[in-house]
């Protein structure tokens, strides 16, 4: 489970806090774990049979705030629903849920720009399931816009804030026409499979690092089409022409968006190759051109996956596209007689790779190296040793440990970033991050970040975080 990284750390002078910020970290870390460090040094299989569960010993299930028509991950039997003239027969199940993130952030830097704050970002989802492959949904984030969250600034420009956001984060329905439609084919024999999607929707491609947006869009899926040698290939058209965000983080109300995804299995990898092109006009940073190919595969006791990216600007190089490339590579591996991972984290890029769609709070594309390059995603406080690309190398060496059944983990990592960049958003620089998790009663997370970098312009900084999460 992955939660963005903030900043929260008591301030106490020239950097003296942090040491004890540290400390007390790991300390709670290993008081919270203490029951379940202890780990088998055998890794060889039991002979002896487990036996099944009884009712009374399952987990609990968790309901969603609302249920009507039917109970999510319920038992019991199937309503039978009503038939639409083209013969696919809906079962309207409404569920409604989502969460509540509260985050405590501070940042001491040592030129004296600190930021602290203590700021709440509601999440409510709205998901109407009509069969087993088409739904409407609908989530709302009413308190955060992308001007800022709704919260107390208790440093650096202190003062309340709040920020009412009426507007849909997302509302698209999704289907697949075959489906829809099984009177077009009743013996299921032509080709009519095709899933779309149409509406306001989170389109995430090279985990991130292409595109990771939300945008109006219409998207068509042809999936499981098979070619010798391969085991399965989907291919997906995506056209999307509102609240487009780009590289730079902002809103482009000019901007269109096509792609073309193609992703495929062979016997030892998952191979994807990816275009997009970006139609804008000038003044909103220009068109742009974009590529992207990854593949996926376990290498020994080794996950591992590599990709490639490169952006084209068609006019002049701007913030918003410009020419550039980035090398990524992901290692992990579980150490024996355990379930912890183990992971290296590494990327190259040369000149200024663009992305082709980044949300207003997405940060630059390396958040996925590791919890020092991730940005947040609430309150003002950023990535601490940034996740832009440009002109860098760098990676990220972690530890996860799991505890408690997994209801505690603890990441250790260290990190650093070369670059040539004559920009100040990306700097040289090297890092220390750990985090807490540890979760509560099934619909409570805890959270503690805390990290300490050293960057070329920045300096010394140390932060860490508070958070809690409410499932309902």
């Amino acid at each position: 489970m992955r939660l963005g990284i903030g900043n929260f750390v008591m301030k106490s002078g020239q950097n003296k806090g942090w040491r004890s910020l540290f400390l007390g970290v790991i300390a709670a870390s290993f008081f919270m774990s203490n029951t379940s460090i202890a780990a088998s040094t055998s890794s060889a299989l039991s002979d002896a049979p487990i036996p099944m569960k009884t009712d009374e010993e399952m987990p609990r299930r968790v309901a969603p705030l609302l249920e009507i028509g039917g109970a999510f991950l319920g038992t019991g039997n199937i309503p039978s629903g009503f038939e639409l003239p083209g013969g696919s027969v809906w079962i309207p199940q409404l569920w409604v849920y989502g969460n509540v993130r509260t985050a405590m952030n501070y940042i001491e830097r040592e030129n004296n720009s600190d930021i602290g704050d203590l700021v709440v970002q509601p999440t409510i989802n709205f998901n109407l399931k009509l069969t087993g492959t088409e739904r409407l949904f609908l989530q709302m984030r009413p308190l955060d816009t992308p001007k800022g969250f709704t919260g107390y600034r208790f440093e650096g420009n202190k003062g309340d804030e709040t920020q009412y956001n009426a507007s849909l984060r997302s509302l698209f329905f999704e289907g697949d026409i075959g489906e829809m439609f099984p009177k077009l084919d009743p013996e299921d024999q032509k080709a009519l499979d095709f899933g779309f999607s149409v509406g306001r929707q989170p389109i995430f491609f090279q985990e991130g690092m292409l595109i990771n947006d939300t945008m109006d869009a219409l998207s068509l899926v042809r999936d499981t089409i098979i070619f010798p040698g391969l085991i399965d290939t989907r291919f997906t058209g995506l056209w999307a022409w509102n609240n487009i965000s780009r590289n730079d983080n902002a809103n482009d109300d000019d901007a269109s968006l096509y792609g073309l995804f193609i992703e495929t299995d062979t016997r030892k990898s998952t191979i994807a190759f990816d275009v997009a092109y970006v139609d804008s006009n000038n003044a909103n940073g220009g068109d742009g051109l974009f590529l992207g190919a990854s593949s996926v595969q376990r290498v020994g006791n080794f996950n591992t996956a590599v990709r490639a990216m490169q952006s084209i600007a068609m006019n002049d190089e701007t913030p918003q596209v410009a020419d550039g490339t980035l090398f990524f590579g992901e290692f992990s591996t579980e150490p024996n007689a355990s379930h912890d991972v183990l992971y290296l984290n590494g990327f190259l890029g040369l000149d200024s790779f663009s992305s082709a769609a980044r949300g207003e709070q997405a940060g630059g594309p390396l958040g996925r190296t590791g919890i020092l390059f991730a940005n947040p995603g609430i309150g003002r406080t950023f990535a601490p040793l940034g996740s832009n690309s440009d002109e860098a190398f760098g990676g990220a060496l972690g530890y996860q440990m799991f505890f408690n059944d997994d209801s505690t983990q603890i990441v250790a990592e260290v990190a650093g970033i070369l670059s040539d960049a004559s920009t100040a958003r990306v700097q040289d620089g090297y890092g220390l991050g750990l985090r807490l998790q540890q979760k509560f009663m099934n619909r409570f997370l805890f959270v503690i970040d805390s990290f300490y970098t050293r960057r070329e312009v920045a300096k010394d900084a140390v932060g860490a975080r508070l958070e809690l999460t409410v499932q309902f």
